[in-house]
């Protein structure tokens, strides 16, 4: 975990012999000893997409606070991080007084002149060593962490390969000719961007796919770390679509577009969601710029400190809804008293196409508005977005199911901020229908956080993979390696819990993953597993409340959609589930903004004898049923053909596997008239019965 991918262009060293590495750099060993103490006792760690450790319950700032001043360390409250001066860097040889950045939600800490990277737990083992031996400095070697296996020396030798091959094999757009450069031009819709500006940031053209080159330049030396491809595709409404492809991969890959053009004392910048609109701001503004890696849809946090610099951002990330959001969500990261948004709209386009239609970016920009507290808003910053849903319906009804088209009619689509509350009757599929409900989302680019607390994350895996594929790949092993390397690409993520958990943990890891990964739908499946033992002295009711309020309110607050199953209550098998069949039902109900059943008729066989039943849709109000088939082959939900299908009672041979028969039948009618008989038993007149007369009255007689 104490290495970033920023220093995998670097990482040789870690074929260095321990022994002589450490008698080389003379490191004392009390410090060798520390170190390997901390390695071998380190807390609970979850892990995260690049495959490092991270702590489960991030530090909080107030604890970093108090940490820094007990050991007497200056530091400087940043918009997203904390600075420092740097522990691995000789005093005398320090460019920068404040070269380390801690991040205030993670805690995790990166040193600009020397690239180390490494945990909060690390850097307080750091300034341990340092006290104890009373030393001014570390060395930056001292946290190499562990050797790469064999697997990953291969692959990242064969990407490093890869990028230079691509980068020699490419042509700088200034050395071809005119009337080609503006073919090129064209073809990409860039023919107001000069050549100059592309000789700049060093665009090339890659010839076997017609592709732009944009390189990414970083370490110490300014080398070479990877490229981004951009290849264009004409639509039938004379638009253009882009294809983007990096080396490495793109969870490998971490670049500012533009950051090696920005001076030291640059205090302003403009932040993009891709590389063309950086060209074009730059172009037309002369302002830095920079463009984020992987677009809209991620703000990895290790690039934070390389906008430290700044006390103005602008975010013009593009001219939707999509990035509208995406700028919110960024300045939340970055800082809210520096940030302020381009609201997208007809006169405010992604800055590439204002660029062609020649608006004027100093007052697109001067318009920006900054990004005000999140708890106080007026009607005047609503009233653009207001106008933005009105004009953008579908965008903002959210992103819809390609499998599943009925409920795109019903729900309209699937949206950030909202808590979904999804039951249905015990091995009717539940786990199974909104696992490919959640995979058709994910194929689309929502990221995805599973918590399967009933199942573990391999038979999970196992069944998406399948609803993913289509087939049963048991059957087809020699198509495993390549359905897997495409599910490998999808942005899907699963919690490490199982059984029975606390609520304050999942919550944490939940809101880590926000943070770290973009997340924007998370599945928890199921919240009987929330509550705990420790609760068995609780009314269980009042537990739930609490649990599903903890949840609405992660929604809410990390603008990302919250997908809860749980168990409902035992009705008869003959009798549809209602919203007042959820166990609870009162607080689920209530906080819920959609609520969906899966519906089973156990009693009858026909295809469509399953059927998901929406009983609540808070964003129009629409509800409604349509039936589904299971298709066991594939492991997937489809809608049957249409036609009319009536109910059958099972035969007495099951059919497809089915339990029930007509004996079941008989058996639930032999009961229906037992309590018939017993009730009749009981509303008969009861006997009169003579009390024992008493003394007086025996006297009398």
């Amino acid at each position: 975990m104490w290495r970033s991918l920023l220093l995998r262009g670097s990482t040789c060293l870690l074929q260095v012999a321990a022994p002589r590495f450490l008698h080389q750099s003379h490191l004392p060993s009390l410090s060798v000893r520390l170190l390997t103490q901390r390695l071998l006792h380190r807390p609970p760690c979850g892990l995260d997409l690049l495959g490092k450790e991270f702590p489960v319950s991030p530090i909080t700032i107030t604890e970093i606070k108090q940490y820094l001043r007990s050991k007497d360390i200056p530091f400087h409250d940043g918009y997203s991080c904390f600075h420092i001066p740097s522990i691995f860097v000789d005093p005398s040889a320090r460019r920068d007084s404040f070269s380390l950045f801690i991040d205030k939600t993670t805690g995790q800490f990166l040193c600009k002149d020397t690239l180390v990277e490494g945990s909060w737990e690390d850097l307080q083992d750091c300034l341990e060593v340092m006290q104890k031996e009373e030393q001014d400095f570390l060395s930056p070697h001292v946290l190499l962490g562990y050797p790469e296996s064999l697997e990953e020396q291969e692959e990242r030798e064969r990407e490093l390969r890869e990028v230079q091959r691509i980068w020699s094999s490419s042509v700088p757009l200034t050395d071809l000719p005119e009337d080609e450069v503006q073919l090129i031009k064209t073809m990409f819709q860039i023919t107001k961007v000069s050549n100059a500006t592309l000789k700049k940031f060093g665009v090339r053209l890659f010839k076997p796919t017609k592709s732009l080159v944009f390189p990414w330049f970083g370490g110490p030396d300014s080398s070479l770390k990877g490229v981004k491809l951009l290849s264009a595709q004409s639509t039938d409404t004379d638009k253009v679509t882009y294809n983007e492809a990096t080396v490495p991969k793109s969870n490998s890959y971490y670049n500012l577009f533009g950051l090696p053009l920005v001076g030291r004392m640059d205090a302003e910048v403009v932040l993009t969601g891709h590389e063309l609109d950086t060209l074009a701001v730059s172009q037309a503004t002369g302002l830095p710029s920079v463009a984020l890696p992987r677009g809209v849809s991620c703000l990895p946090p290790v690039l934070l400190p390389y906008l430290e610099q700044f006390n103005r951002v602008t975010l013009w990330l593009g001219g939707d809804i999509r990035s509208w959001e995406a700028s919110k969500i960024f300045s939340r990261k970055l800082g809210l008293r520096r940030c302020s948004l381009v609201r997208p709209g007809e006169y405010r386009p992604c800055p590439v196409e204002a660029l062609a239609q020649g608006k004027n970016f100093s007052h697109i920009i001067k318009s920006s508005i900054p990004a005000a507290h999140k708890s106080i808003v007026s009607f005047k910053q609503l009233r653009e977005d207001v106008y933005g849903e009105l004009v953008n319906t579908e965008q903002v009804a959210g992103v819809k199911w390609v499998r599943f088209q009925e409920l795109n009619r019903i729900l309209k689509g699937h949206r950030k901020g909202e808590l979904t509350v999804f039951t249905g009757p015990t091995g009717s599929g539940k786990t199974t229908f909104i696992s490919e409900v959640a995979l058709d989302l994910c194929m689309q680019g929502v990221n995805t956080l599973w918590g399967s607390f009933e199942i573990n994350n391999v038979r999970l895996a196992k069944i998406m993979l399948t609803q993913f594929a289509m087939q049963r790949l048991e059957e087809n092993l020699e198509q495993y390696d390549f359905w897997a390397d495409k599910f490998e690409e999808l942005p899907l993520y699963f919690m490490t819990f199982h059984g029975q958990q606390n609520i304050k943990t999942v919550l944490d890891t939940m809101q880590h993953a926000v943070y770290l990964y973009d997340i924007n739908h998370v599945i928890i499946d199921n919240l009987q597993f929330m509550m705990g033992q420790e609760n068995l002295s609780v009314d269980k009711f009042a537990v739930q409340d609490h649990i599903i309020g903890a949840f609405r309110k992660f929604a809410t607050n990390s603008s990302c959609h919250v997908t809860l199953v749980i168990h409902p209550r035992k009705e008869e098998d003959d009798r549809d589930l209602q919203t007042a069949s959820i166990f609870g039902s009162a607080k689920a109900s209530q906080e819920a903004d959609n609520v969906l059943i899966l519906q089973e008729k156990k009693l009858v066989t026909c295809p469509g004898r399953r059927s998901l039943q929406v009983t609540k849709n808070r964003f129009d109000g629409d509800v409604g049923i349509f039936p589904l088939d299971f298709i066991k082959s594939s492991l997937t939900f489809a809608a049957p053909i249409k036609g009319k299908h009536k109910l059958r009672k099972v035969a007495a041979k099951p059919e497809n596997g089915e339990v029930e028969g007509s004996e079941v039948a008989v058996k639930k009618e032999e009961v229906k008239k037992e309590k018939a008989e017993k009730v009749a038993k009981t509303t008969k007149t009861p006997r009169t019965i003579k009390k024992p007369a008493t003394d007086n009255e025996s006297m009398q007689k």
